[in-house]
């Protein structure tokens, strides 16, 4: 038999083949590496893994067809444990580089049902559920402390690239201008970009989809230092942030990474300044200073609500409205890059942007959602707690549960 190869293969004939391949998994190590992306072989623990995941959902069968295209293919199918939402992503060799199972959940009926889920996620949990309506107001439609101001992690590169978005409105960059690597503004990861050489350049396009899809500290550094840290505080005034002095100065990561490695005592000298230029002048002596060697992420919470970034899930949501409303489609391609295995239903939802945030003690996800009529939908989750941290990957995952209700309840008709 003469299989098609993976190089002319769409996304829904790699979907066919997954389906068809978990009904005789264990798979040869050849076939797996024929068909899916090396980046997500090996991130899955190699074809073993491949294999052993296969085996845990398998065999899969298709109910429905729910969209596909060239790049990207969805369907309904039922395995070992029940239903699920399949989804594959194929790059522009034809190998899968990206796919989805989500168990296909009981749709709540009521927000009662949504608050009842959320209470049993954390300390401090808030959200909203909202819509942002054609003029550009964000209405919340339903929330929890929707107006209280939390620290939201990651979150805050949101206005990063709104900040470079409003400056390419406004003629002072533009999407393809070419900005190079400086060894002094690379920061800790998540992200790559502090691997490449100085003097190696890369347009803004580039920093801003690094920044959003995998969270590039050393990009997104490097934007703020490009765009200037004023402009980036201006942009959270306006996209209607209700307390923007709360995140003045506004930190680079490198200098959130030196302070929170320092010493107990020093971060105490730091918060004792009480003057806002006062903190300014010693941010920028910490960016001057070398990256801290941290090994690893600090177990426990360390000052997050004092060493943050920080805003209210209705800011967030305020926020997207205000990119929405710069409508520009470096924007566009930045968030919609990675929805965090999320997986909503392409047919109804063919557009989804996302961020999040995390450190020890703080988990924020962050979402819009075009509908398949051209509405847009939010919902923002924030979740800390300054005395002990959750399991993040635990607490995200109930998380998308229940955002993935809130979409649901979203979307039905007025």
């Amino acid at each position: 038999m003469i299989e098609k190869t993976a190089a002319s293969a769409t996304a829904g004939e790699q979907l066919d083949w997954l389906v068809a391949a978990s009904t005789r998994a264990p798979l040869p190590d050849n076939e797996i590496r024929q068909r899916i992306a090396p980046s997500l072989v090996d991130g899955s623990g190699g074809p073993d893994g491949i294999n052993a995941a296969l085996a845990g959902v398998g065999p899969l069968t298709v109910h429905s067809i729910l969209a596909t295209r060239r790049d990207q293919a969805q369907a309904a199918v039922r395995g070992r444990a029940g239903d699920y939402l399949l989804t594959v992503h194929v790059d522009a060799a034809g190998l899968v580089h990206d796919l989805r199972l989500t168990p296909d959940e009981a749709k709540p009926a009521s927000w009662t049902e949504i608050d009842t889920q959320l209470a049993g996620l954390g300390t401090r949990v808030s959200f909203a559920a909202a819509e942002i309506d054609p003029d550009g107001r964000c209405r919340i439609v339903h929330g929890v402390d929707a107006e209280t101001r939390r620290p939201i992690g990651s979150a805050f590169k949101l206005y990063v690239l709104g900040a470079l978005a409003q400056a390419v409105a406004e003629g002072r960059a533009s999407w393809d201008e070419p900005l190079a690597i400086r060894d002094e503004w690379k920061s800790l990861p998540s992200g790559t970009m502090q691997n490449r050489p100085a003097g190696a350049s890369f347009p803004l396009s580039e920093f801003a989809d690094l920044m959003i899809s995998i969270s590039d500290n050393t990009a997104t550094d490097h934007l703020i230092h490009r765009l200037g840290r004023d402009a980036v505080q201006r942009q959270v005034s306006l996209f209607g942030h209700r307390q923007p002095r709360a995140n003045v100065p506004f930190l680079t990561t490198k200098a959130f990474f030196r302070l929170k490695a320092a010493s107990e005592t020093a971060r105490a000298q730091y918060l004792a300044l009480h003057q806002q230029d006062e903190r300014a002048a010693a941010v920028l002596e910490l960016e001057r200073l070398p990256l801290p060697d941290v090994r690893e992420t600090w177990p426990q919470p360390r000052d997050i609500d004092q060493i943050e970034w920080f805003a209210s899930p209705a800011d967030i949501c305020r926020a997207y409205a205000g990119l929405l409303r710069l409508d520009q489609p470096g924007v566009h391609h930045a968030l919609s890059r990675n929805d965090d295995g999320l997986n909503l239903d392409v047919s109804q939802f063919p557009a989804v942007w996302y961020k999040g945030g995390s450190e020890p003690g703080v988990v924020t996800l962050h979402y819009l959602a075009r509908t398949a009529d051209g509405r847009a939908l939010g919902a923002s989750f924030m979740a800390s707690d300054p005395i002990a941290a959750p399991d993040t990957i635990t607490l995200t995952a109930k998380a998308q549960s229940v955002i993935r209700g809130m979409f649901h309840l979203l979307a039905r008709p007025e």
